[in-house]
């Protein structure tokens, strides 16, 4: 299988420690990094992906299809295309390992990748999870070393 993502979540997935909008929304995210520490790719989606399910069935208007979240994503995966040399556009595959989580997670530590960020409610966190070398994180990728 494949778990379906939209480029602003490259991001959040980096520092993701079991928090979020609503019960099902947290089930979900965990689940998706279940699947990602197993080694499922990723595709790279436009608009609402497969982190965004519970909040379109739970919210009249879920705020991942405003245009700012859109624009979050243009900035993702603008960030991340300089930053790994490699496309992160929609329809692309990554293949997550330890190798592509530890650049990411440099990139994002040293604020190359944050202007994707502006706005986001979890920014603090975020940055908090960041400042403590991710030791809280959920995302290991250990199975795919």
């Amino acid at each position: 299988m494949t778990v379906r993502l939209r480029a602003h979540h490259l991001l959040c997935m980096l520092t993701y420690v079991g928090r979020g909008y609503s019960p099902a929304f947290t089930a979900n995210y965990d689940r998706i990094i279940e699947r990602l520490n197993a080694g499922e790719q990723i595709l790279i989606v436009d608009g609402p992906d497969d982190i965004c399910q519970p909040l379109i069935a739970e919210e009249a208007t879920p705020h991942c299809l405003n245009g700012s979240v859109r624009e979050r994503d243009r900035r993702a995966a603008g960030a991340l295309t300089r930053w790994l040399g490699q496309p992160v556009e929609i329809g692309h595959l990554l293949t997550p390992d330890r190798k592509l989580l530890d650049r990411m997670r440099t990139s994002f530590a040293r604020g190359a990748t944050r202007q994707a960020c502006l706005g986001c409610e979890w920014t603090s966190l975020c940055s908090s999870v960041a400042g403590n070398g991710y030791a809280e994180s959920l995302l290991t990728l250990t199975a795919s070393d």
